[in-house]
C-alpha cells in the first residue's frame, strides 16, 4: 500500500471551497465555493479553468450528472440550478425551496434529481437530457430542522438524509415516505453517503465522529473517533474497502473499514476541511478547504496482511515542476510481468505475435483476476463489518454514560 502523493493543485476560488465532484467520463474536477460560483479544473497541461456565475449568494454543493454532460448546484440563495458542463456554461434554475439548498445529486439514471434545504425538506425534480423542462416532483417531509445532506443509493432505490434534527433518514422515493431512522450518536449528521454495497450508510458528524450504519441490521456497525474536531465530509472507496473524511482540525483521513482503523493523515490545509471525495475508480481523492486550495492526492490503496500504524503525510508535496498529464494506475504486479513479457520477445522476431498475444491474454487474465479479488474484498468487508457490531454498541454506551 504506496502513501498517498500530492499530484495537482488547484486554486482560484476567492473564498472557501464548499464542495468537490470528480467527471465520471473524463479528467476533469467540479468545484464550488462561497464565492457564489463553481469551477470546472482540467488535468491536462496548461489547461485553462472554467469558472460558471449565476447564483447570488455562497454555493454550498455541487455534483455532475452520471453522464458527465450536466452538473447541478446548490446555494445559500435557495436555488438549484442545472449547467451544461462546456465553455458556454448555460444554466436552468429550479425553484421551490424556502429556504437555503444544502445538497444535490442526480439518481443514477439520470432522470430525477434530488435537493436539501434549510425549509426541512427534500425536494424531488424530474430532470430531462435536454435540461429543458424539468419538473418538480414531491417534497419528503419528517426532518425537524435543517436537511445538510441527501443522497442516492447506488441502486437508485431509496435516499438518505442528514440533519440537524440529529437523525439520519432512509428514504422511499417513490411513496415519499420516511422507512428508517437512525439517530446520530453525538452531534448531528454534516454529510452521509451511500456504502457501494448500498447496504449501508456512512455520516460525517459534528461530534468528531464518523459512523457506518448497516440498514439491513438497523444498527450502528463502526464508529471512528479519529478527528479532533467537527467532521464535514467523507467519501467511500469505489472497492467499498476504504473511507475518506475531511474535518475543521484541518486534517483529512483515509480508513480501512476492514480492518478498521485510520491508516494515514493527510495534512497541507491551513484551515477546516469542507470537502473530500473519491475519483469514480478511486485513483485520486481531491480535498477542498476554507483556505481556497484545492488538493487532487494520487493514491493506491490495497488491503494487506498484518498490522499497519496511521501515517501521516505532513505537508504536501510541491508539483509546480511536474505537469504531466496524470495515467490510470497500473498496479506494479502487473507492470512488472509486461516488462517480463517484452524481455522475453527480443530476439526472437518470428515469435513476435506470439508474443504479443501471449501479452493481451496475460493482461486479460490479470484484470480478471482483480475484478474477484475486490469481490472477495467487498464480501471480507461486510463481514468484518458484521463482527464489529458488539464492539460499537458497548462504544455507545461508553459515550452515553458520558
Amino acid at each position: 500500500m504506496a502513501e498517498p502523493v500530492l499530484y495537482k493543485t488547484f486554486k482560484g476560488h476567492k473564498d472557501g471551497i464548499t464542495a468537490l465532484h470528480f467527471d465520471p467520463t473524463k479528467k476533469q474536477l467540479l468545484s464550488s465555493s462561497f464565492d457564489q460560483t463553481l469551477m470546472l479544473w482540467n488535468f491536462t497541461q496548461d489547461s485553462t479553468a472554467l469558472r460558471y456565475s449565476g447564483h447570488n449568494d455562497a454555493v454550498l454543493d455541487v455534483q455532475f450528472s452520471r453522464t458527465g454532460h450536466l452538473a447541478v448546484s446548490a446555494s445559500r440563495d435557495r436555488m438549484v440550478r442545472l449547467w451544461v458542463a462546456n465553455v458556454t456554461g448555460d444554466s436552468n434554475e429550479l425553484r421551490g425551496h424556502q429556504g437555503a439548498v444544502r445538497s444535490v445529486q442526480f439518481s443514477p439514471d439520470n432522470s430525477q434529481l434530488a435537493s436539501a434545504s434549510d425549509d426541512k425538506t427534500i425536494r424531488l425534480w424530474s430532470i430531462s437530457s435536454n435540461n429543458r423542462n424539468n419538473k418538480f416532483q414531491q417534497s419528503l417531509k419528517g426532518h425537524t430542522n435543517w436537511v445538510r445532506c441527501v443522497r442516492w443509493s447506488p441502486d437508485g432505490k431509496f435516499l438518505v438524509s442528514s440533519s440537524d434534527d440529529k437523525t439520519v433518514r432512509l428514504w422511499d422515493p417513490n411513496s415519499g415516505n420516511c422507512i428508517l431512522t437512525f439517530d446520530v450518536t453525538k452531534g448531528f449528521g454534516q454529510a452521509c453517503e451511500f456504502h457501494p454495497s448500498g447496504s449501508c450508510v456512512g455520516v460525517a458528524a459534528t461530534g468528531n465522529t464518523v459512523e457506518i450504519y448497516d440498514i439491513r441490521a438497523s444498527k450502528l456497525q463502526q464508529l471512528y473517533t479519529a478527528h479532533e474536531d467537527s467532521v464535514n465530509s467523507i467519501s467511500f472507496h469505489p472497492n467499498g474497502n476504504f473511507l475518506v473524511s475531511g474535518s475543521n482540525d484541518n486534517k483529512v483521513k483515509i480508513y480501512d473499514l476492514q480492518k478498521a482503523r485510520p491508516i494515514f493523515t493527510l495534512s497541507g490545509h491551513q484551515k477546516r476541511v469542507n470537502s473530500v471525495v473519491f475519483s469514480q475508480k478511486g485513483e485520486y481523492i481531491a480535498t477542498g478547504g476554507q483556505d481556497q486550495n484545492i488538493f487532487v492526492w494520487k493514491v493506491q490503496l490495497e488491503n494487506e496482511n498484518g498490522t499497519v500504524k496511521e501515517k501521516i503525510i505532513e505537508q504536501p508535496v510541491n508539483l509546480d515542476e511536474k505537469k504531466k498529464e496524470p495515467s490510470e494506475f497500473v498496479a506494479p504486479r502487473l507492470m512488472k510481468e509486461k516488462e517480463n513479457l517484452r524481455e522475453t520477445s527480443k530476439g526472437n522476431e518470428n515469435k513476435e505475435n506470439i508474443e504479443q498475444k501471449s501479452e493481451n491474454q496475460s493482461a486479460t487474465i490479470e484484470k480478471l483476476n482483480s475484478i474477484n479479488r475486490n469481490l472477495e474484498s467487498l464480501t471480507k468487508t461486510v463481514l468484518a463489518m458484521e463482527k464489529r457490531l458488539s464492539l460499537v454498541e458497548d462504544q455507545v454506551k461508553l459515550i452515553s454514560h458520558k
